[in-house]
């Protein structure tokens, strides 16, 4: 026990048994994970689910830590296991080498006591949210983006995440597009991780809660959701093997642009759709797809303004 004594001074001992006996699902491996992983393990939380399909690169070492030059194509959960195995051999970490979509979120949500979103993907928190909300598992998601971010407890009998962002907002940033600071990066981490502690030891006031912080000012603010309205999850992302022969699917990548192929996509760009735009049947369904999901949710909102049939989103990735 020498191995936990600050922290069981904090938690108390049963506390210690708590983190002992739950299962953690971290989904991204990139730098949100850097201090969760190191901070979760080294409290001695017992099994660690990680899922992320990417590989090291170099730009991502100024801010996740986990990894050195040596590891650059790599797998970085293969990383973050062998890692944290010599950090703490009584956490179990599982790496799984894919990425989270809505085919595989429910396999992998199975048998956690909380689920952690540190994708760094919109897709990814909205399909995370509406899974959890719909089996009561708590969440707490972060991002951050140049030198701010968030990070919010949702779900496990609190709203979820369409509850605080039901629309889009006008810019939606990312580290790929608008860069990332590393310390704001670990900041939000190592809040996260600390939200997860007390979730995980029975203090979920961290639920319905949203922390924000701006690193130019060095100032944390927030606020607290738990009466919020919970939308329904509308448009909703769904798998790529869910598509139908009969929907109206539209692909909204530039000619050229990586990721899988959709063969029977008509292609087409957001500012295509509008009263005299393309349209589906009144018996079809509307798919859109692009990369990151963003693209196909504007052009969702474009095409909803004058027509009331059900849409879904894909977010196909690279």
């Amino acid at each position: 026990m020498s191995r936990y004594a600050r922290q069981t001074a904090v938690l108390g001992g049963g506390a210690q048994a708590r983190l002992a006996g739950a299962s953690v699902l971290v989904m991204g491996g990139g730098g949100l994970a850097a201090p969760v992983m190191q901070y979760l393990v080294g409290a001695g939380v017992g099994h660690i689910r990680i899922a992320d399909a990417d590989m090291v690169s170099l730009s991502n070492l100024h801010r996740q830590t986990l990894f050195r030059a040596a590891d650059i194509g790599l797998l970085k959960v293969n990383v973050i296991a062998s890692t944290m195995a010599a950090l703490n051999p009584d956490t179990t970490v599982e790496p799984v080498p894919e990425r989270v979509d809505p085919a595989n979120i429910a396999a992998l949500c199975r048998g956690m006591t909380l689920v952690l979103d540190c994708a760094d993907s919109f897709a990814v928190s909205y399909i995370a949210s509406d899974h959890c909300l719909g089996t009561g598992q708590p969440l707490i998601s972060a991002s951050v983006v140049g030198r701010d971010g968030y990070v919010g407890g949702f779900s496990g009998g609190k709203p979820g995440l369409r509850a605080v962002f039901p629309d889009l907002p006008d810019q939606l940033g990312s580290c790929d597009t608008d860069g990332v600071l590393g310390p704001s990066v670990g900041v939000i981490g190592s809040l996260q991780a600390q939200m997860a502690m007390a979730v995980l030891t029975g203090d979920v006031r961290g639920l319905g809660q949203l922390v924000s912080y701006d690193a130019a000012t060095l100032r944390f603010g927030g606020f607290r959701f738990d009466t919020a309205a919970d939308p329904a999850p509308d448009p909703a992302f769904i798998a790529q093997d869910d598509i139908a022969a009969a929907d109206f699917l539209v692909d909204l990548r530039a000619q050229g642009e990586p990721g899988p192929e959709l063969p029977h996509a008509t292609r087409h760009a957001v500012s295509d759709f509008g009263p005299d735009g393309p349209t589906p049947h009144d018996t079809q369904r509307a798919v859109l797809a692009c990369r990151s999901g963003l693209r196909a949710w504007q052009a969702a909102e474009r095409l909803s303004q004058h027509w009331q049939g059900e849409i879904k989103l894909i977010a196909l990735g690279e």
